[in-house]
């Protein structure tokens, strides 16, 4: 069995990868065929050794305690590094691919994200998406659920934004800045406008993405989200929006970056506001990226790219 030097070994932080992945010791033991006393005292033996409680555990699983989440992050780099160097030198087929990405509702992510699976070339994958709130983006990579979360700031939001960054020890990386624009049907009014005005939008539905219990106007996905609208609808996906946009001549803020492929209903009208959004990554601060959540990035980068939109280095 292959041991650090601390006395750790790979199979421990496998082991723990999995349970953090699972949120539950018996579950990781099924998943790696192994008995549940024999995951637990390696759990144990592995705190031990570090010296450190990595779990929480209660009658409902696991949770990572803010050292787990640190210890994780550098797990996972240790055993992709290894599984690395046993494809170069010893011939060994590739390891199954991990990688969380939680997102606001954009379709170049999703574009990114078939490139990256497509460009794997891995027989084994566990990979996930996950379009969601804005609160629970940040949670999800918070917690390690994901390890990259795509939102986005602005003047309106940035203070809050970054505050709770901090303090959930993430850091946001900018990637291009989009000038605002609606999406509408192709058949919309509006539609064959150069341009579009906030007047032009009063009287017309304004859809937005629902925020939960954490509806205030700073977590919004749309920015202008305190202007007031005598019409709006909000709904919890991608699917339901364009759904509404087309039945209800209905619209939606965003970064005017569209996928023909995935929204070909959908067209983006710009729209005549002094406003820019910035979109970036987050990401915990202390811990590096696996190679994984690169190769996302360089998709990320190379779908934004072919819109024409200037990427920040």
């Amino acid at each position: 069995m292959a041991q650090l030097s601390s006395g750790l070994t790979l199979q421990q932080l496998r082991y723990f990868i999995e349970v953090a992945a699972e949120g539950s010791i018996s579950a990781a033991a099924d998943l790696l065929y192994v008995a549940q006393p024999t995951m637990s005292a390696a759990m144990k033996d592995l705190e031990a050794r570090v010296g450190r409680a990595l779990l929480v555990r209660s009658a409902r699983g696991v949770t990572l305690t803010a050292d787990g989440v640190e210890f994780l992050g550098y797990a996972r780099q240790v055993v992709e590094q290894f599984a690395l160097l046993e494809q170069r030198y010893l011939g060994r087929p590739p390891r199954r691919r991990l990688l969380g990405v939680s997102t606001q509702h954009y379709s170049f992510a999703v574009d990114a994200f078939v490139r990256m699976v497509k460009a794997s070339e891995v027989a084994e994958y566990e990979f996930s998406l996950r379009e969601s709130r804005t609160w629970d983006i940040i949670e999800d990579v918070r917690t390690l659920r994901s390890e990259l979360g795509i939102l986005y700031r602005n003047d309106f939001n940035r203070k809050i934004i970054d505050k709770l960054l901090r303090e959930s020890g993430l850091a946001f990386t900018p990637l291009f800045l989009a000038d605002p624009h609606i999406f509408i049907s192709r058949n919309h009014p509006l539609a064959s406008k150069e341009r579009a005005t906030l007047a032009d939008l009063a009287g017309l539905p304004r859809l937005t993405f629902d925020q939960g219990a954490n509806n205030s106007f700073y977590f919004a996905e749309e920015i202008l989200s305190t202007l007031s609208s005598k019409q709006e609808i909000r709904v919890s996906d991608r699917a339901t929006i364009f759904n509404l946009m087309i039945g209800l001549h209905g619209y939606t803020i965003s970064t005017g970056i569209i996928s023909g492929q995935l929204d070909p209903e959908i067209v983006a009208i710009p729209l005549d506001v002094d406003e820019r959004i910035e979109i970036g990554w987050i990401g915990h601060a202390a811990i590096p990226l696996t190679d994984q959540a690169q190769s996302y990035l360089r998709e990320l980068r190379a779908v934004v790219a072919e819109f024409g939109v200037a990427l920040i280095d």
